[in-house]
């Protein structure tokens, strides 16, 4: 199980069943190495640039070093990916990119769901996306509603509506009052023990005056 609790299988993504019976199994992870983000990269790239013509430094717009990047995996392929980023008091959702032939599945639905369920554990109620006209359905799918201002938003060539969910409280919710080891643990598997968790046991070795004259 991810450490985000989203793991599904999928007859679909891969065009049915697998010799042996089994149904092939999709995952959601958060990238943490050079290796994910080169899965994010070809993705998108493959999605954006190749199919919507985007400029290249219109995609990779000095942001991605910034956010934190979901990406679903069938069977070990990475097919898919989700962008988050976090300000005062909402968080953005968006670059959401699902390779061409996995269009027909569920991935963009759970992808989407692992975005809002890391913004809502990292405590936001708020979350904010810029819409191309054409997919506002999809996202009010998740109940979103598109804002009630209305500013022209148009760049990449795409014209964008701006959209807004309102969610609960994670019960969950990562605060100054969880535990500190909680804090410390890599982003989007707080509940499970981390390096450092298992680090504590081996106690205090440091002086304090060494600290001190440090």
């Amino acid at each position: 199980m991810s450490a985000l609790g989203l793991r599904g299988r999928s007859e679909r993504e891969a065009g049915g069943r697998r010799p042996g019976g089994n149904a092939p199994e999709t995952s959601i992870r958060i990238a943490r190495t050079m290796a994910d983000m080169m899965h994010v990269v070809s993705i998108r790239s493959s999605v954006y640039m190749a199919e919507q013509d985007c400029p290249y430094d219109e995609e990779f717009d000095g942001n991605d070093l910034c956010g934190a990047h979901l990406i679903a995996s069938l069977d070990g392929e990475p097919i898919a990916c989700l962008r988050a980023r976090f300000f005062a008091d909402f968080a953005k959702l968006e670059r959401l990119a699902v390779r061409a032939q996995y269009r027909k599945s569920t991935v963009a639905f759970e992808l989407v769901r692992a975005g809002i369920e890391l913004c809502r554990r990292k405590g936001y109620r708020r979350i904010y996306g810029h819409a191309q006209d054409r997919l506002v359905p999809f996202w009010k799918r998740f109940g979103a509603r598109p804002l009630p201002r209305s500013r022209p938003l148009s760049f990449s060539d795409f014209s964008y509506t701006e959209m807004l969910l309102e969610t609960e409280v994670h019960p969950s919710a990562v605060t100054l009052e969880t535990d500190p080891y909680v804090i410390i643990r890599p982003e989007g598997e707080w509940d499970l023990p981390g390096v450092l968790d298992r680090s504590s046991v081996r106690g205090v070795t440091s002086p304090l005056h060494d600290v001190r004259a440090a």
